[in-house]
């Protein structure tokens, strides 16, 4: 459970502490998501959807197609940083292909260790490499190495473990020692997937070994969250996923309340229809209807999860199947008495 937030004196506003980082989420943050939620305010930084390294160097196009920022001086719209994310287990490929990103802009190279995606893992990526902390050590290096001298750094993403966490602290010193200059943990084994509770407690063991800075991840849902994870954690960073769909301000509101110690009323249901509005309007006429319909859908499934009133509204929306019948329905919802069901 969260802890209430501390009093902040309304004559000594809170100074700035502690970064925000959008977290990347494989076929749901996009470019398009990323320039959205960046543009809401609060984040410091953001991380690609991740690029798949097998045993090729691949083409220029492939990592400007997951990070287009890259032709924008590796930035928004609204100018927040986007590091670019690679997946795999094959060092000198890895390597190779972060020297690729570095050459087309990239400043900074993320490393995946988190993904728990079975299609992922039984392909030799993501937080299968959790189990041999050696293996963790040797892709970080790979890249460390290739990147030596471009003033490109690295980090990493990592879980506590692949089924339990046993390894946990190993595999975060792997990661360190091979050149990760940050760890971002999500503080879940990949067998716990995205099961609550979170345990930021591991964490802050890792945090308390670790010589680099550590950004603590998972179960960040509201500003209350956030204050009781950096409180378990000791970590000064966060990074936020799903909880930056559920409410695309979160990250203003902890912004806000940083600053003045103000805590801000909750997102209106209006408001939230807005932003998914704005999301059909930035996929433009390049996405079919059947998958804009899916994307809305699986924001709003999202949303419902920590908001009744949008949790009443997708109870009604996600019976249609039609898109223009979808949009108008959201369109009149929007209009609608506040805390009104449909």
């Amino acid at each position: 459970m969260s802890a209430p937030l501390p009093t902040c004196p309304n004559d000594l506003p809170y100074a700035r502490t502690g970064a925000i980082g959008l977290a990347p989420m494989e076929g749901v943050i996009d470019s398009r998501t990323r320039a959205l939620l960046t543009g809401l305010g609060g984040f410091d930084w953001g991380v690609t959807e991740f690029v798949r390294v097998t045993d090729t160097r691949l083409p220029g196009r492939v990592f400007q197609r997951f990070c287009p920022e890259l032709a924008h001086g590796a930035r928004t719209a609204s100018g927040v940083p986007i590091h670019l994310q690679l997946l795999g287990s094959r060092a000198d490929m890895l390597g190779e292909n972060a020297r690729v990103a570095a050459a087309l802009g990239a400043t900074a190279v993320d490393m995946n260790f988190g993904c728990p995606a079975r299609t992922v893992n039984r392909h030799d990526g993501g937080a299968s490499l959790l189990k041999t902390p050696q293996r963790v050590f040797e892709a970080v290096d790979g890249v460390s190495r290739a990147l030596a001298g471009s003033g490109v750094p690295v980090t990493a993403k990592l879980r506590l473990g692949f089924d339990d966490k046993t390894l946990a602290l190993e595999c975060a010193r792997a990661a360190e020692d091979g050149g990760a200059a940050r760890l971002v943990v999500h503080a879940r084994t990949r067998r716990e997937g995205y099961r609550p509770p979170a345990h930021w407690a591991w964490v802050a063991r890792i945090r308390e070994r670790a010589g680099v800075p550590v950004v603590v991840n998972g179960d960040i849902w509201t500003l209350e969250a956030w204050h009781s994870a950096r409180e378990v954690s000791g970590c000064r960073d966060v990074m936020l996923g799903r909880a930056a769909l559920a409410d695309p301000w979160l990250a203003a509101r902890i912004r806000h309340w940083q600053y003045s110690g103000e805590t801000l009323p909750a997102t209106r249901w209006s408001d939230r229809v807005g932003v998914l509005l704005d999301y059909v309007a930035q996929l433009g006429g390049e996405t079919g209807p059947g998958v804009v319909l899916s994307l809305l859908k699986q924001w709003l499934s999202i949303m419902s999860q920590h908001d009744s009133e949008a949790a009443a509204h997708f109870a009604h929306l996600k019976r249609i199947r039609d898109l223009a019948t979808f949009l108008a329905a959201l369109r009149e919802s929007r209009e609608a008495p506040q805390s009104a069901t449909p």
